[in-house]
C-alpha cells in the first residue's frame, strides 16, 4: 500500500516543483533546513533575514536569492510565502504577501508536504530530545550508506548540514510541538521522547493541553504507524493508543540494560521484549543520551532496518551543533555551548559535565523568552547544580514583549538565595558578558553556554575579550 502511493505522490511532486517559494526569515536553522531541501528538489526559492549568516550562504550557493533586510518590495508577486509563528502579521513582508492574495504557508505545511513525498517517515519529537534523536537517525542512516532524507532543528557536525534529499528509502525529521503543528504529520513510526510543560504561552493549559494536541497527533496517524513512547515518563505513558511501544531503562519493550558510564563513551545493551537485540557504544554523555539513542535504536528496529549495518556509526556520532559542543579553547580554559532552555534540559546538559574532575564549571544561562522564565521560574531555581558559578546574562525576547518584573537580575537574586554557589548577574549583550567574565577566567575552566539565543556567540566574544587584553598588555 505504501509503495502504490508513489505515483500520486510524484504527479504531487511535479506541481509542487513548479512552484516558488519565498521564506520570511530564512535564516533560522529550520526555516533554511526547509528552504534547502526544496532548492535540492529544483524549486525556485528566495527569501529574507534581518541579519547575514552561513545558513544563507549555503542557501545562496545553491542558487536563492536573499534579501539582507524586510521589505515589501522583496515579496515576489507570483510566489508561495512560507512563514513561522515567529513571523508577525504586521511584518512588511507579510503585509505585503497579504495585499497580493498569495498563499502564506507555515512552515509546518511545508515539512508536511515534503514528509508526503513517498519516502518511509520517520519522526522524532518530545519537550526534549528530539535534535538529537533525528539528527542521531539521519547520520547513522546516512553513514550505513542508505541515502536518507532528513530535515532536522540543528547541524549535524560530521556532515556540516541540517536537511538533505536523496533518493534513498528513508525520511527523517524533527517533529515541532511548540505551536500545536505537530498534527499535521503522519509519520510510519514516531518516537516521542518525552512530555513536559513548555512554551506555556501557546499551551494556556499547561500539560493538559499538550497532551490534547499529542492525542490528536497520534490518533490522525495511520493504523499501520507505530508510536514509540519513553516509559520513564509519566505524561507519555499518559497517551492512550494501540500504536504504541515503549522503550526505557526498565521492563520496557525496547530496554536498556547493563549501562556503564565511562570517560569516553557509555555502552550499553538492548533488549526487545525480553531478548537480546544488540549492544551499543555511543560518545555521547549522560542518561539522558542513553535513552536518545535506544529510541533511534528502536524506530530503526521498527522501520525494518538491519540494525548491524547502522550499530557502528552510533559510536561516532559526536552530537548535534548547540547540544553540549565544544567551541572553544584558550589558556587551558574550554568553552561548550548547548541549545538548552528548559529547566530539565539545563539539568541533563550539567549532568554531562559531572565527569570533569578538578575543573572549575562555570554555567552562563540566557534566558530564552519572558514567558517561559515567568511560567518555570521556579523549576529553572533548581535547574542548577554541580556547578561552581552561575552567571545570568539579560533575557533573549524572541520578539516577546517584556514582562514587569520578570527579568534576569530579579532571577539571579532569587537563585543567589535558593542555592550555595556564587550567582552573578551581567548586564547588557554577550560581548558585555565576556569581557566582564574573561579576567576571572583561569586554567582548568569549563564555562558552559545555555540557552537558544545569542549566547552561542559567547565562545567568539571571549576570544574577542582575550585578543583586546593580550593587545592592551603588549
Amino acid at each position: 500500500m505504501y509503495y502504490n502511493r508513489i505515483c500520486k505522490l510524484q504527479i504531487r511532486d511535479r506541481v509542487l516543483k513548479s512552484k516558488k517559494y519565498y521564506f520570511i526569515a530564512i535564516g533560522g536553522v529550520g526555516m533554511s533546513g526547509l528552504a534547502k531541501y526544496l532548492l535540492e528538489n529544483g524549486c525556485d526559492v528566495s527569501g529574507s533575514d534581518i541579519v547575514d549568516s552561513k545558513y544563507i550562504q549555503k542557501l545562496r550557493d545553491l542558487g536563492a536569492k536573499v534579501h539582507i533586510g524586510q521589505k515589501a518590495e522583496n515579496v515576489p508577486s507570483d510566489a508561495v510565502v512560507v512563514a513561522s509563528t515567529a513571523i508577525r502579521e504586521n511584518n512588511p513582508e507579510m503585509i505585503r504577501a497579504r495585499e497580493l492574495g498569495l498563499t502564506v504557508y507555515h512552515r509546518s505545511d511545508i515539512l508536511a508536504e515534503i514528509s508526503r513525498w513517498g519516502k518511509f517517515f520517520l519522526g522524532y519529537s518530545g519537550t526534549h530530545g528530539k535534535t538529537t534523536t533525528s539528527g542521531l537517525s539521519s547520520y547513522v542512516l546516512e553513514k550505513a550508506g542508505l541515502k536518507p532524507s532528513y530535515v532536522v532543528g540543528g547541524i549535524i557536525p560530521e556532515l556540516g548540514v541540517n536537511a538533505h534529499s536523496q533518493d534513498g528509502k528513508f525520511f527523517c525529521a524533527e517533529l515541532d510541538e511548540s505551536d500545536g503543528t505537530i498534527v499535521k504529520y503522519c509519520p510510519n513510526v514516531c518516537v516521542i521522547n518525552n512530555l513536559e510543560p513548555d512554551h506555556l504561552d501557546f499551551y494556556k493549559d499547561g500539560l493538559k493541553s499538550i497532551l490534547d494536541t499529542f492525542e490528536k497527533f497520534i490518533s490522525n496517524i495511520p493504523e499501520s504507524s507505530v508510536v514509540l513512547v519513553n516509559k520513564d515518563c509519566s505524561a507519555t505513558m499518559s497517551l492512550h493508543s494501540h500504536k504504541t511501544l515503549t522503550f526505557g531503562l526498565s521492563d520496557a519493550d525496547y530496554t536498556a540494560k547493563n549501562i556503564e558510564f565511562m570517560p569516553e563513551c557509555t555502552t550499553f545493551d538492548i533488549y526487545y521484549k525480553g531478548e537480546f537485540l544488540t549492544d551499543l557504544k555511543i560518545i555521547l554523555r549522560g542518561k539522558h543520551n542513553v535513552y536518545n539513542a535506544l529510541s533511534v535504536l528502536a524506530s530503526l528496529h521498527q522501520a525494518g532496518v538491519d540494525i548491524s549495518v547502522v550499530k557502528p556509526h552510533f559510536a561516532t556520532f559526536s552530537g548535534m551543533g548547540r547540544r553540549f559542543q565544544k567551541v572553544g579553547e584558550f589558556d587551558g580554559v574550554t568553552i561548550y555551548d548547548d541549545y538548552a532552555h528548559h529547566p530539565t534540559e539545563i539539568k541533563a546538559t550539567l549532568s554531562s559535565a559531572e565527569g570533569m574532575l578538578d575543573k572549575r564549571i562555570i554555567a552562563v544561562f540566557q534566558p530564552h523568552r519572558f514567558s517561559r522564565l515567568k511560567n518555570l521560574w521556579d523549576e529553572f531555581l533548581d535547574a542548577f547544580s554541580n556547578v561552581d558559578k552561575v552567571v545570568v546574562t539579560d533575557v533573549y525576547a524572541a520578539s516577546e514583549d517584556a514582562i514587569d518584573g520578570i527579568n534576569s537580575e530579579n532571577f539571579a537574586k532569587d537563585l543567589s538565595g535558593h542555592v550555595d554557589i556564587p550567582c552573578e548577574y551581567i548586564k547588557g549583550s554577550i560581548a558585555d558578558v565576556a569581557k566582564k567574565l574573561y579576567p576571572e577566567l583561569k586554567k582548568d575552566d569549563v564555562v558552559i553556554g545555555l540557552g537558544a539565543g545569542t549566547i552561542t556567540n559567547l565562545s567568539k566574544e571571549l576570544l574577542n575579550a582575550r585578543k583586546e587584553a593580550v593587545g592592551a598588555a603588549n
